[in-house]
């Protein structure tokens, strides 16, 4: 396991603060494994849909599953169709909340619509989707006495007349493009030890305890968030943005949280359900499968089909 590492530089108000979030983590531990001994009433939900006005169609399912990790179901989805100035649009989505739910309530609410608000949309979709992240944890931030201290992650698509994807992402829910039988990572994991220096220039600190993953500040296991308020000096809420021209060697996408894809790899994600051919099955099996392999964390999937 990496260890923090050591400057000579450092602060012995630094030291100290790393003291005090080690021992405060140790505390918050042995709290979480004591109270997730009593697992939390299952939430089993799903769903599916297809788009119905453009020449290339599309399909979606969804599966949704609460973890046993001790607190209430944190992860929101969307999955819709919406037309836009003649357009048809799918739009997908998967926040993944952290210290409550009221986030990424929010940006289910609220997100895909500040990003279709934007001015350039049409003229520059990268540019509007930066721009709406941006206001939208602003928003959030300004906001935190109503929508509380904690944040979210997300990960999201826009398909565009079946023709064009647009997916954006912040934290460690992912995408994951089925083309020819392969996976492609379409997203970007920001995990804390990858972004150490930018969070180390900003005043903040990347922590590894035994047994555990990187932490920003010792809490934080992103390096990407909405929300996070007491944290947000050493956060990014800029997303990675990638755009595909969707052509007839692109079978599926998997979006999904890291409820799956700490316990399955991309490849065997694809595998898995590159042969089914309903979204909501292939959703369900992606879930289930990660319940199987042990995952204690909420599980959110859509998986979203080219073609029919």
């Amino acid at each position: 396991m990496e260890k923090q590492s050591s400057s000579s530089s450092s602060s012995s108000s630094s030291n100290r603060r790393r003291n005090d979030f080690f021992n405060m983590i140790k505390t918050a531990t042995c709290m979480k494994n004591s109270s997730s001994s009593s697992s939390s009433t299952s939430i089993d939900s799903g769903g599916k849909g297809r788009s119905k006005s453009s020449t290339k169609k599309v399909s979606h399912g969804f599966h949704l599953v609460e973890g046993k990790s001790g607190h209430d179901m944190e992860d929101y989805h969307v999955a819709e169709y919406r037309i836009k100035d003649n357009h048809e649009l799918g739009l997908f989505a998967i926040f993944d909340g952290h210290l409550g739910d009221r986030v990424p309530t929010y940006l289910k609410q609220n997100l895909f619509n500040n990003i279709l608000d934007e001015p350039s949309f049409w003229t520059n979709p990268e540019m509007a989707i930066k721009n709406a992240y941006r206001s939208t944890d602003k928003f959030i931030l300004e906001n935190s006495t109503k929508l509380g201290p904690g944040g979210s992650t997300a990960v999201t698509a826009i398909v565009i007349d079946g023709k064009d994807i647009w997916v954006a992402n912040i934290g460690d829910s992912r995408a994951v493009l089925c083309e020819r039988g392969s996976a492609n990572q379409l997203t970007v994991d920001h995990e804390p030890h990858i972004e150490r220096t930018r969070i180390e220039k900003q005043g903040g600190f990347v922590i590894t305890l035994p047994g555990d993953v990187p932490r920003v500040n010792g809490q934080l296991a992103v390096a990407r968030a909405f929300g996070d308020q007491s944290l947000k000096a050493h956060l990014s809420s800029e997303p990675d943005i990638r755009h595909v021209p969707i052509d007839t060697s692109m079978e599926f996408v998997i979006l999904a949280s890291d409820g799956l894809w700490k316990v399955m790899k991309n490849q065997e994600a694809v595998d898995l359900v590159k042969s089914v051919k309903d979204p909501q099955v292939a959703a369900k099996r992606l879930s289930t499968e990660a319940v199987g392999r042990k995952s204690k964390d909420d599980i959110s999937c859509i998986v979203i089909r080219f073609g029919g």
